[in-house]
């Protein structure tokens, strides 16, 4: 076996064609081709999946049964291979409490720093707490009134699993009587065996007293509770409790705070997150304007929503609320934007002082009452929170919207923790800085002897990490930023990282274009990352497209020539050179300048009309004023983290829609936007999913499935047997195979191996019964339809104008090797915009639509991103507006109109650094897209 290669023979896995190819081991090998050539299927499905393969197949069966297995890829074998780790773009948490600082465990280290150098400070005086003696908690006590009786507790287990059977013998043999334990006083000779599995809560009942002026059985009482506890004492009266620390509480109004520890700066765990909002930073609030979304309409009009269908009727809901509109002398007729500011406060939060009102039964019953009445947005609260019924809560979520924690301000953690300082900032004002600042904060950080020998591995921790994030160009990013807030790729940047941070060696990495949302300023930092990972002594392949990329790269296998059935083979491998002067290889033909992209010749004006969003001040921007001409192709450029995405997808996207009637979506902060009575539609193209189930493809998507059925059922056989459309839908009863309810497979699951999917037997995975695969068209059934490409499917449909149209709207967008039945789950997210935006480009133009895409060319090769202009170009020409958001020098040429905003990311970015044509922005200076540009249009 060659040390020096890995060696693969026979790959076949989806459309690669039985090829042979070596990859040079310890190395940073590029694998490019057009989309659909077979790369992925190479880089992913072969490779990296023998490698996971061979390591899980090492490990004991009983450990394989957690992990899960891989099933062995289509491939006759595969040599030199090592330990496999993918880095992909799919792995983004979309758990809100998952963010940036807890993905590469920064918080980790953050929380273990705050507990052992950390120091509190009360929130109310700002002096730093200290321990309490005895004698000031005494004092304390009797400021309490007199024959206040009171409950002396040591609380010495606190939120932890088991039995604690050996502890609550041991406290009756000292002989304590009472305990309370999950908040319940209970006899200890009574308490039965507490749940295993449980977190508990147990406080020993130390004494019970009334308080007087003896401060002698106080003293000895607390004593005994700090003694008990590790220096915690609870005195609780009433409803009330005053928890005493003879480790730390304020001097001058007793604010006490438990033993640092790491769990109490955790908004995860009960010990640190915040009571109201248990940790999440938002909750569950009735919002205004999806209650009340039309001010000028009246009650009787249904201004108020909730209380649209029952206005005036004898429901008892309805009967408390017209007493309060009784009560402060508010009509129904009257418009809400004139009703009282006092008296509608009222009706939306409840009266302010008790009302007298009767109820009426429908069954006759008369009942006086008076009291406080709830207004409507406390009476929907109430019920969301108290109703067990999945209807009345999807109902009542209607008006409901996530609004920061009135308790801790969207902070996450409570009081406690948030009263803890280290280098003056607390651990939430530490994670709102940036990588960069954070990077900044932590060189700066003055800490006196004995706290440096503590912290100095934590703090050397949190520096290589901070540091590996800012090289791979994500120092605009927070450490508090919501993880399913990130891009893919951000994302799979951050897993970077994070396996830098590892210094593995002799690793095979495989990446799917770590590129991905970087702009050229700083894909140089992300090359040299990716060398210095190599250097350690790993193999790197990486799926990528980007020039700058391959042209640093060690080795470049360009699979190809075309997509899907016309690819699947080696094209060239070599050096980039070598690949370059290959007169086969597109890939080489782009790197050389054989082939480019060409400059349009004409920059187009517009139509004369203009959006125009006022002070956009979300996130980072700056209160900027910016204009889109409409009518043009648009490129909104500028490095990761500016606020491109802020400007449009949040303000524009979200200002237009909202406008349009949408009233659930909400903007992004910014004072208006003019000009929206020229744009009656705005189409979003992101690269979400187009189905989550196999069931969906890109035929049922752009409804082009909907038309092949109707034509079967008019064939003459189908006529003859009486079948309507639906008998060729494999979603319905009737013309699908039951045995696997239109699937064509059969999922059977295995214990230590891999569920196993296989064939159904019935229809052989046609999905149909034989019935319906009995009708042909041109001698093919709706099976045989749905395993064409859809190039194949243009040709066959040729003599039906309308499927041919929209077949052939996929294929402009590059989607020709695509079966029309492929499931919507292995699309890419690149693919699935593609269909979005052939399923759009079948409608005819307005002239009044806006295109909004981000990223599109996420995915694309150089031959592919030529022909998405093409289609893009084309709907411009049509009279409608493009906006895309875009690093890709290609796409930014070859706009019209471009707003380039920075300069930096995150705090730095937020601002308008050029507009105009591309020619502009590349003489503009302070530009650094405008730097790349120029080097373009030079050429």
């Amino acid at each position: 076996m060659n040390k020096d290669w890995i060696v693969i023979k026979g790959a076949r896995e989806n459309n690669l064609k039985h090829i042979d190819v070596n990859v040079p081991r310890d190395k940073f090998v590029i694998m490019t081709g057009v989309s659909g050539s077979g790369k992925t299927s190479l880089a992913f499905d072969t490779i990296y999946a023998e490698g996971q393969r061979r390591y899980v197949e090492s490990l004991s069966a009983y450990a394989r049964q957690f992990l899960g297995n891989s099933e062995k890829p289509e491939v006759d074998s595969i040599e030199g291979l090592s330990p496999a780790i993918s880095i992909d773009q799919k792995t983004t948490s979309n758990n809100p409490r998952s963010t940036v600082g807890t993905v590469t465990e920064i918080y980790d280290y953050l929380r273990l720093l705050y507990a052992r150098i950390g120091v509190p400070y009360c929130p109310t005086h700002h002096e730093p707490i200290t321990s309490q003696t005895v004698k000031q908690m005494i004092d304390r006590i009797m400021e309490l009134p007199d024959r206040t009786r009171m409950v002396i507790l040591a609380p010495i287990v606190k939120g932890k699993k088991g039995t604690h059977k050996d502890l609550l013998a041991t406290l009756t043999r000292e002989g304590y009587v009472r305990v309370r334990i999950d908040g319940e006083v209970r006899i200890l000779e009574e308490v039965e065996a507490l749940e295993k599995n449980k977190k508990h809560d147990i406080d020993v009942v130390v004494d019970r007293i009334v308080k007087s002026d003896d401060r002698s059985r106080l003293h000895d009482s607390l004593e005994s509770a700090l003694k008990l506890s590790d220096g915690l004492a609870i005195v609780a009266y009433g409803e009330e409790e005053i928890l005493f620390s003879s480790n730390y509480a304020c001097k001058y109004c007793g604010f006490s705070i438990p033993k640092l520890e790491p769990k109490l700066f955790s908004f995860n765990a009960p010990f640190g997150a915040c009571p109201e909002c248990k940790g999440l930073g938002f909750t569950q609030k009735v919002d205004i304007d999806y209650l009340i979304p039309d001010r000028s309409k009246s009650i009787a009009q249904g201004g108020i929503v909730y209380y649209k269908n029952i206005v005036n009727t004898e429901n008892l809901e309805w009967q408390r609320f017209a007493a309060l509109l009784a009560h402060y002398h508010v009509s129904v007729d009257t418009p809400i934007e004139q009703i009282d500011p006092h008296a509608l406060e009222m009706l939306l939060y409840g009266s302010d002082e008790p009302i007298a009102y009767t109820l009426y039964s429908r069954s006759g019953n008369v009942t006086k009452k008076r009291e406080f009445i709830e207004g409507v947005v406390t009476h929907i609260e109430r019920r969301y929170m108290e109703t067990t019924s999945s209807m009345s809560r999807e109902w009542l979520g209607t008006f409901m919207a996530e609004m920061p924690c009135p308790t801790c301000g969207g902070k996450r953690l409570n009081e406690q923790a948030l009263s803890v300082y280290v280098g003056g900032k607390n651990i939430y004002e530490w994670t709102t800085m940036s990588v960069k600042e954070a990077a900044v904060f932590m060189e700066e950080l003055q800490l006196s002897r004995q706290q440096e020998e503590i912290a100095r591995l934590i703090v050397k921790e949190i520096k290589d990490r901070l540091g590996f994030l800012n090289n791979v160009g994500l120092g605009y990013l927070t450490l508090d930023r919501i993880a399913g807030s990130l891009s893919g790729g951000e994302a799979q940047r951050i897993r970077l990282a994070t396996q830098i941070g590892s210094h593995l060696s002799g690793v095979l990495y495989v990446l799917d274009e770590p590129s991905i949302g970087l702009h050229q300023r700083d894909n140089d930092r992300l090359i040299d990352t990716l060398k210095d990972m190599r250097d350690l002594g790993n193999s790197l392949i990486v799926v990528e497209h980007d020039e700058d990329t391959m042209r640093a790269s060690d080795y470049i296998i360009d699979i190809g020539p075309g997509a899907g059935i016309h690819g699947g083979e080696v094209v060239a491998a070599g050096t980039p050179q070598e690949v370059m002067a290959d007169e086969r290889s597109i890939t080489g033909a782009y790197l050389s300048g054989r082939m480019k992209i060409e400059v349009p010749k004409v920059r187009r004006k517009g139509n004369g009309h203009k959006l125009r969003i006022v002070k956009a001040a979300c996130n980072n921007l700056k209160n900027v004023t910016v204009d889109f001409p409409l009518g043009t192709f648009i490129c909104v450029s500028g490095v990761s983290g500016s606020g491109k995405s802020s400007l449009v997808n949040e303000i524009l996207t979200k200002g237009i829609q909202h406008a349009l009637g949408r009233v659930r979506i909400k903007p992004g902060k910014h004072k208006e936007i003019k000009g929206i009575e020229y744009i009656d539609k705005i189409i979003n193209i992101d690269q979400d999913p187009i189905g989550r189930t196999p069931r969906s493809n890109p035929a049922t998507y752009t409804g082009v499935f909907d038309d092949i059925r109707e034509l079967y059922a008019q064939t003459p056989e189908a006529r003859l047997r009486g079948y309507d459309r639906g008998r060729f839908s494999f979603n319905v009863k009737g013309g699908r195979c039951e045995a696997c309810q239109g699937d064509g497979i059969l999922r059977i699951s295995m214990h230590f191996l891999p569920d196993v999917y296989v064939p159904c037997e019935e229809c052989g995975g046609k999905r149909y019964n034989e019935e319906t695969l009995q009708v042909t068209y041109k001698g093919k059934n709706i099976y045989d339809v749905l395993e064409m490409s859809v190039e194949e499917a243009i040709d066959f449909f040729a003599s039906v104008p309308r499927i041919r149209h929209k077949l052939e709207t996929l294929r402009d967008v590059g989607l020709g090797y695509v079966k029309l039945g492929q499931s919507a789950t292995t699309l890419s997210g690149g693919e699935a915009q593609r269909v979005k935006l052939a399923s759009e480009l079948q409608r005819k133009a307005t002239g009044k639509t806006l295109f909004v895409l981000d990223e599109p060319t996420t995915g694309l090769h150089t031959h592919d991103v030529k022909k998405l202009l093409e289609v893009l170009q084309r709907i411009v020409d049509n009279g409608d507006t493009v906006i895309v958001i875009e690093h890709n020098l290609d796409v930014l040429k070859s706009a019209d109109h471009l707003i380039d905003l920075g300069p930096e990311g995150g705090d730095e970015g937020g601002t308008i650094v050029a507009t105009g044509t591309p020619e502009q922005v590349a003489a503009n200076e302070q530009s650094y897209t405008g730097r790349y540009l120029k080097r373009l249009l030079e050429d």
